[in-house]
């Protein structure tokens, strides 16, 4: 009898190793099966954090567990970034990216404790937030046309404000300069709400920055509006000309993008990416976000990775020329 005892217990021993074996594949993939941590890494209240809430509420109901957002800012975004380039790849934290931190960021810091293109997978291309270029109110031009003939007559006189040194409005303006052919001042503000103030007053020719915090100046007509960097005219502003119509292919604007550690699993990015274009896809998203002057993106992961390294070939040149190093 005892002899029987310890053979039945063998068994179900080996039974059990069995049964362990046959679920632990099934378990390994049913992510997410906790809370899944979204850095971004700009403070609460930034552009960025206002889609990436309303992003991680949508992941939260299509994939069952809370999406924590977790705000890591400094450093353009590098903190952040280098927190989530360290964290374990296995899908529970996760960056909610702009151009700096997955592409441009590289070009201009002289010392990185992460590469974008070897810690990070790409995921999903959210959305885009064109540049706009923008005059003060008695500007003696109405279109950029104009204005680039007017920086031709008056080299070196023009003054354009951006917001910070190396952000998209100031390297647009490098851009800008360079295809155009043209040299005006340009002028460094620690923020948007400091360029509307003195392009109100008349303090300053230009400025050139994300759309959004332009528009309702733009539309009591306290400043005026040139152009757009963006691939075609916003529905919002549909009078307002894309930098394109005047200089053919110039497109500048900030993205935003989600990035995993490298070595994430495969069933991990294709969850969210098809979560992510779900959600860019629903009328009320595309609403959302057209009231901050962003226009949704999507796509495949290896259609984020393309992009991404346009970016990099795009704007390399332009960041070495004006030496913009950090």
């Amino acid at each position: 009898m005892h002899m029987l005892n310890r053979r039945v217990a063998g068994m179900a021993l080996i039974g059990a190793a069995l049964g362990l074996m046959h679920t632990a594949p099934a378990h390994a993939q049913a992510w997410p099966s906790r809370p899944v941590t979204m850095v971004v890494p700009f403070t609460a209240g930034t552009t960025s954090d206002v889609i990436a809430r309303s992003l991680a509420q949508e992941l939260h109901q299509k994939l069952g567990q809370p999406f924590i957002i977790e705000n890591k800012g400094g450093a353009g975004g590098n903190i952040g970034a280098t927190a989530v380039a360290r964290a374990n790849a296995d899908g529970y934290t996760i960056l909610f990216a702009t151009t700096g931190q997955a592409a441009t960021n590289q070009l201009m810091y002289k010392k990185m404790e992460y590469s974008p293109q070897r810690d990070f997978a790409s995921v999903v291309l959210v959305a885009k937030a064109p540049v706009i270029i923008t005059a003060k109110p008695d500007a003696p031009f109405s279109t950029l046309k104009d204005f680039i003939a007017y920086a031709k007559a008056n080299p070196g006189k023009a003054t354009g404000g951006f917001p910070g040194n190396g952000t998209l409005g100031h390297i647009t303006g490098e851009l800008l300069a360079r295809n155009a052919g043209i040299d005006f001042v340009k002028s460094q503000y620690r923020g948007s709400a400091q360029i509307l103030t003195d392009l109100i007053g008349n303090h300053i020719d230009v400025g050139m920055d994300s759309l959004a915090g332009y528009v309702p100046s733009v539309r009591e007509n306290k400043i005026k509006a040139l152009a757009i960097a963006s691939s075609q005219r916003w529905s919002r502003l549909p009078d307002v000309p894309t930098v394109a119509e005047s200089l053919p292919g110039f497109e500048a604007g900030v993205w935003y993008a989600i990035l995993v550690p490298a070595k994430t699993p495969d069933d991990v990015v294709t969850k969210i990416n098809a979560a992510t274009n779900a959600w860019l896809k629903d009328a009320k998203t595309q609403e959302f976000l057209a009231n901050l002057g962003i226009q949704p993106a999507g796509g495949t992961p290896a259609d984020l990775k393309a992009f991404t390294q346009a970016e990099i070939d795009k704007w390399g040149p332009i960041i070495k020329d004006a030496k913009i190093e950090f």
